[in-house]
């Protein structure tokens, strides 16, 4: 019976190249899922390493950034005419970002705030 619980116990080591794919899906999964998908990836594979983290903390603080500008938008009576830009510049980001990962570099959302560092 604890062979079975010793599966669970191994850590998981990621090659260069999981690294890579776990760092596209990360930016990938932000675009339906807002925050909510990078929230799970970086709980799950934070530590695994720096290119991971990295990817997956950068893609949560621009999630996190993105739901306060709309939230901040929708408040004022000039945001409400701006907000169509919201998503466009979301997407548009999330894929840039998904295929500096991909091209192996490190990159960092322009013009946010990083909560989780």
């Amino acid at each position: 019976m604890s062979e079975n619980n010793d599966v669970y116990a191994k850590p998981i080591n990621l090659s260069p190249d999981g690294e890579r794919l776990i760092a596209i899906l990360g930016h990938l999964v932000g675009i339906p899922f807002e925050f909510f998908g990078p929230l799970v990836g970086y709980l799950i594979f934070n530590g695994k390493g720096p290119f991971v983290s990295h990817h997956l903390k950068e893609s949560l603080n621009f999630g996190i950034n993105m739901v306060i500008w709309v939230l901040v938008l929708c408040i004022s009576i000039i945001g409400i005419v701006l907000l169509f830009v919201v998503p466009i510049v979301f997407v548009v980001l999330r894929i840039v970002a998904a295929v500096k990962a991909s091209q192996g570099e490190f990159y960092k959302y322009p013009l946010i705030i990083r909560f989780i560092k």
